[in-house]
């Protein structure tokens, strides 16, 4: 063999040996397990914030919110079984649930179990979240095929990747809570879940139970909180590690929460709710720093337990945060939300504690009122209307023998001024008793100048023995905004839900969760003094506020039970006869269908006198005068 031939073939065999090797170590890492990432590595290595869920677009930078690293991680921990947030809004809980799906679609495949409060909200979160987060996330794009595809097991409630699938279910549909096995359940808003699951039952126990088989199962629970003692969320919470979210003072080091009781601020004006030199004091040094200099030391925050009795082996962490820790919430801005709920009244009161504190609000001894308090606070009009009230609206209870209506007064902030408690006695299967009661309904009311004004709204129990009758009365009378309603006892709906079309003669039927117009009625009734919310009674006989009027309307208390271990609140009589209470929520429920502003209202008053935006009870207005009501009443 030549010299040449020699040197060739020990090339070739070099080139051989070479690509040999190029192709193991190609085959090692194909073979090789994936790095051991954390969730929160996951996401600053791979997650995109989409353009049309975020206001920060772009690459995922867990940094921006230092407080979410400990939160994501934990729900990578081996050690963890259940993670529960507890937390204000606008703390970024929704792009915390976002990684943790993306994490285990891309580095840890297994079953998923989205459970949202409805299958409404399911689909929402499909459409808008999850399918933008796997378009602009090259990892999950290459994972989860498109649902045009021909071989795709896509669908907007379920998605399927290599080694698992993610479902999306509504808390109040029992067929999406079916048995199939489940790995990882992602509870969103567990305080807004009805208590069951159609007829099957608690719908989170339900999802519980379809992770049993999996010794590495995942549970998290995230929501803004309601009441206290009924807040599934705080039961979630007092069972975990229960921690805060603590950051050094800037001068002695100490660590410590955000705290609202530390804050200290100034008003522009006195009755303002702009406020000024907004300070958060120390509890240990005392002394005080802006938001932005407690701010930055967030990137040296640490998450500390605020239970004094913690097991040795922890599986269960709960995380506490509201909005002051928040990078895209400014403190004047929260605080002069809560000078605004404060003004407004309870009702708004609590919303700002739910979603800018993350706190269940602590209700007091207010939900049983007693009627001889009320009755002193009965105040002389002289006149049927004063002057104050922009409209009326009426309550209507159908009773065997008589209706009983009341006529309620609005104004600015809605309060409230009882106008006319008045019974129409008679056999409701007479056509003249209906036709009294169509008399009472087109009456005006008179101001102290003589100005006469009629019900703008009414709205009719159609309850009872006499439904069908009930609705024929309506039917040509809704065009003078005379509405059915039917009252429920469903948690977490609207006050006032959407109408739907009912009997033969199809009237507009809405449906009006009582128990919430009801906390709301006692919230007004303890208020003392006039202003938004407050409730004013006359103390003229003929108007029909007497004793069995306010023993009536105090006629209920609310009380806490338990049904299978959940506990729920009950509106209990105190007393038998409760029209009093059930019309104020009927006449309630007229002004929110309504949905008046009262400033343009106002306005119309005040440029062409009282009548000028009212809808009469008498007759049908005419079409130039029914384009101005609609612009000065919003809802209807």
């Amino acid at each position: 063999m030549t010299s040449s031939l020699i040197e060739r073939v020990r090339i070739l065999s070099r080139k051989i040996k070479l690509k040999t090797l190029e192709l193991f170590r190609d085959t090692a890492k194909i073979l090789a397990p994936p790095p051991q990432l954390t969730i929160s590595e996951w996401a600053d290595e791979y997650r995109v914030l989409s353009q049309e869920s975020s206001a920060e677009s772009g690459k995922w930078r867990t940094s921006r919110a230092p407080y979410q690293k400990e939160i994501l991680d934990s729900v990578s921990d081996r050690e963890i079984e259940t993670v529960v947030i507890m937390s204000s809004a606008q703390v970024g809980k929704t792009e915390i649930v976002q990684n943790v799906v993306g994490y285990y679609i891309d580095y840890d495949p297994a079953p998923i179990m989205l459970l949202m409060p409805t299958v409404e909200l399911a689909k929402a979160y499909s459409k808008k979240r999850l399918a933008t987060m796997i378009r602009d996330t090259p990892s999950l794009r290459e994972k989860v095929k498109d649902a045009k595809s021909k071989d795709s097991d896509n669908t907007i409630l379920e998605k399927g990747f290599p080694g698992g699938y993610i479902a999306m279910v509504g808390a109040n549909s029992p067929v999406g809570l079916s048995s199939r096995p489940i790995r990882i359940l992602l509870a969103d808003e567990v305080d807004r879940f009805p208590l069951s699951a159609g007829s099957e039952g608690d719908p989170l126990a339900l999802a519980e139970k379809r992770t049993s088989t999996f010794p590495n199962k995942k549970k998290v629970y995230v929501s803004t909180p309601t009441e206290d003692g009924i807040s599934r969320i705080q039961m979630e919470f007092e069972e975990s590690t229960k921690e805060e979210w603590c950051i050094p003072c800037p001068v002695c080091g100490k660590l410590q929460p955000f705290s609202f009781g530390q804050i200290k601020f100034e008003r522009v004006q006195l009755d303002s709710a702009e406020v000024k030199d907004v300070f958060m004091e120390c509890k240990f040094c005392k002394q005080k720093f802006t938001e932005f200099e407690w701010k930055a030391g967030q990137e040296k925050g640490e998450w500390i337990s605020q239970r004094e009795d913690l097991p040795e082996k922890i599986t269960k962490r709960g995380f506490h945060l509201n909005a002051f820790a928040s990078p895209w919430e400014r403190w004047e801005g929260i605080i002069e939300k809560f000078l605004e709920a404060k003004k407004k009244g309870k009702d708004s009161l609590k919303v700002w504690t739910n979603t800018f504190l993350g706190e269940v609000w602590m209700e007091d001894d207010s939900e049983s009122l007693d009627h001889h308090i009320l009755m002193k606070r009965r105040e002389a009009y002289n006149c049927e209307i004063p002057d104050e009230v922009l409209l009326l609206t009426a309550g209507v209870d159908v009773q065997d023998d008589r209706f009983e209506i009341e006529v309620v007064g609005w104004g600015e902030g809605k309060e409230s001024w009882g106008i006319q408690y008045h019974k129409i006695y008679g056999s409701l299967e007479e056509e003249s008793t209906w036709d009294a009661l169509d008399e009472y309904l087109s009456r005006t009311f008179a101001y102290e100048d003589g100005t006469r004004i009629g019900i703008s709204c009414t709205c009719i129990d159609t309850g009872g023995h006499y439904t069908q009758e009930t609705y024929k009365f309506i039917k040509p009378r809704e065009i003078r905004k005379i509405f059915g309603i039917k009252g429920h006892s469903r948690d977490n709906t609207p006050f006032i839900g959407k109408p739907s079309k009912v009997g033969r003669e199809q009237i507009h039927l809405f449906p009006v969760a009582v128990s919430d117009g009801k906390v709301k009625i006692f919230s007004n009734l303890n208020l003392d003094f006039p202003g938004p919310g407050h409730c004013h009674f006359p103390n003229e006989k003929h108007a029909g506020y007497d004793r069995e009027y306010f023993k009536s309307l105090c006629s209920e208390k609310r009380v806490k039970r338990f049904n299978k271990g959940i506990a729920r609140f009950e509106w209990v009589k105190k007393t038998k006869r409760n029209e009093g209470l059930d019309l104020r929520n009927y006449a309630q429920a007229a002004l929110e269908i309504l949905n008046p502003n009262f400033e343009r209202i106002k306005a119309l008053r005040e440029t062409h006198g009282k009548t000028a935006f009212q809808v009469q009870g008498q007759a049908a207005p005419q079409r130039k005068r029914r384009r101005q009501i609609s612009k000065g009443i919003g809802g209807v």
